[in-house]
């Protein structure tokens, strides 16, 4: 099976071309930057020129192709080119697969997106669900609502170099997953037939709070957070004021999803169906706290390392 991977050089994205390519799929990878994607191509993958602010390239780039895996979406900074990717991009994407005959389409939603149809990205997403129900393709939807990786720069990164982290009180409880379990659950998805057509939730096995996750990073590290809290309702005004100047659309856009958090919806849901259909047991699917403890160790010894060498050489220097 030939794949073409959008996003391959994500977050998400390089951990499903890694596991594709060990999987011994053939994969190809849309990307502008030859050079920022370098390290996929020598990993085994296949670069292709093509570009989503330009639609008119994507085309050519699905000739010979039997999947795509779409991983790809604006940065939450460019809110220009925001909805000319995630919406006018998208449906040039669907009907070149559908004119090329593409057997497998697999596109990320966001979990809980039908219910937010002020959050522009959430919204286009659902859009995008909905054109994939009528293209006539063989599509499987993964709706994740947040993974590991993404934790580190929020909450263990802060505690370790002495920063700041802002939270908005008792947010709602998100049921996080490694991108590596996620990009499991993708690619067996592909020799899956029951998958077809579904659309199905991408989460972890454990809902997690702000709090208990600021906890858990304490505890591991051995330090203290700093914990710097700002009202709801004033994340709400400056939501609002964002919303008066253009260039603030982008931070308006991320106020609202944090607002959104604190709704009172559940953004966590059984995986059950997910292992059933792909043949999965659940306890291969990793946990937050092995993911963070492992990471931790690492920093830690990291750091005895460095510590150790300032501590030779000083002495190397005494006289």
């Amino acid at each position: 099976m030939s794949l073409l991977v959008l996003g391959g050089t994500g977050t998400l994205g390089r951990q499903i071309v890694r596991r594709a390519l060990n999987s011994g799929f053939q994969v190809k990878c849309l990307v502008r930057s030859f050079r920022r994607a370098a390290f996929l191509k020598e990993w085994g993958a296949e670069l292709i020129y093509g570009d989503l602010n330009i639609p008119e390239t994507i085309p050519l780039t699905l000739y010979g192709i039997t999947a795509i895996i779409d991983a790809s979406t604006a940065r939450p900074s460019d809110y220009y080119n925001s909805y000319k990717i995630d919406f006018d991009a998208k449906l040039v994407l669907i009907e070149a697969a559908k004119k090329a005959k593409v057997q497998r389409y697999i596109f990320f939603s966001i979990l809980n997106a039908s219910k937010y149809p002020d959050i522009p990205l959430m919204c286009l997403k659902k859009q995008i669900e909905k054109q994939l129900h009528t293209s006539g393709l063989n599509y499987t939807i993964f709706q994740p609502c947040g993974f590991f990786q993404g934790l580190i720069s929020q909450y263990a990164l802060p505690i370790l170099d002495n920063k700041s982290i802002w939270i908005t009180g008792e947010s709602t409880p998100l049921s996080y997953i490694d991108t590596q379990d996620a990009a499991k659950l993708i690619i067996k998805s592909l020799s899956i037939t029951k998958s077809k057509n579904k659309t199905l939730p991408l989460v972890g096995n454990r809902s997690w709070t702000s709090s208990q996750i600021i906890t858990l990073c304490e505890k591991l590290s051995g330090q203290k957070s700093k914990i710097s809290r700002i009202p709801i309702f004033i994340l709400r005004l400056i939501c609002q004021w964002t919303l008066f100047f253009e260039w603030s659309w982008n931070i308006s856009d991320r106020l609202a999803f944090i607002d959104a958090l604190t709704r009172g919806d559940s953004f966590s849901i059984s995986m059950q169906e997910v292992y059933n259909v792909l043949q999965i047991n659940e306890k291969d699917i990793g946990g937050l706290e092995a993911y963070f403890q492992d990471y931790f160790v690492r920093v830690m010894k990291k750091i005895k390392e460095l510590n150790t060498g300032f501590a030779n050489q000083s002495n190397d220097t005494d006289f």
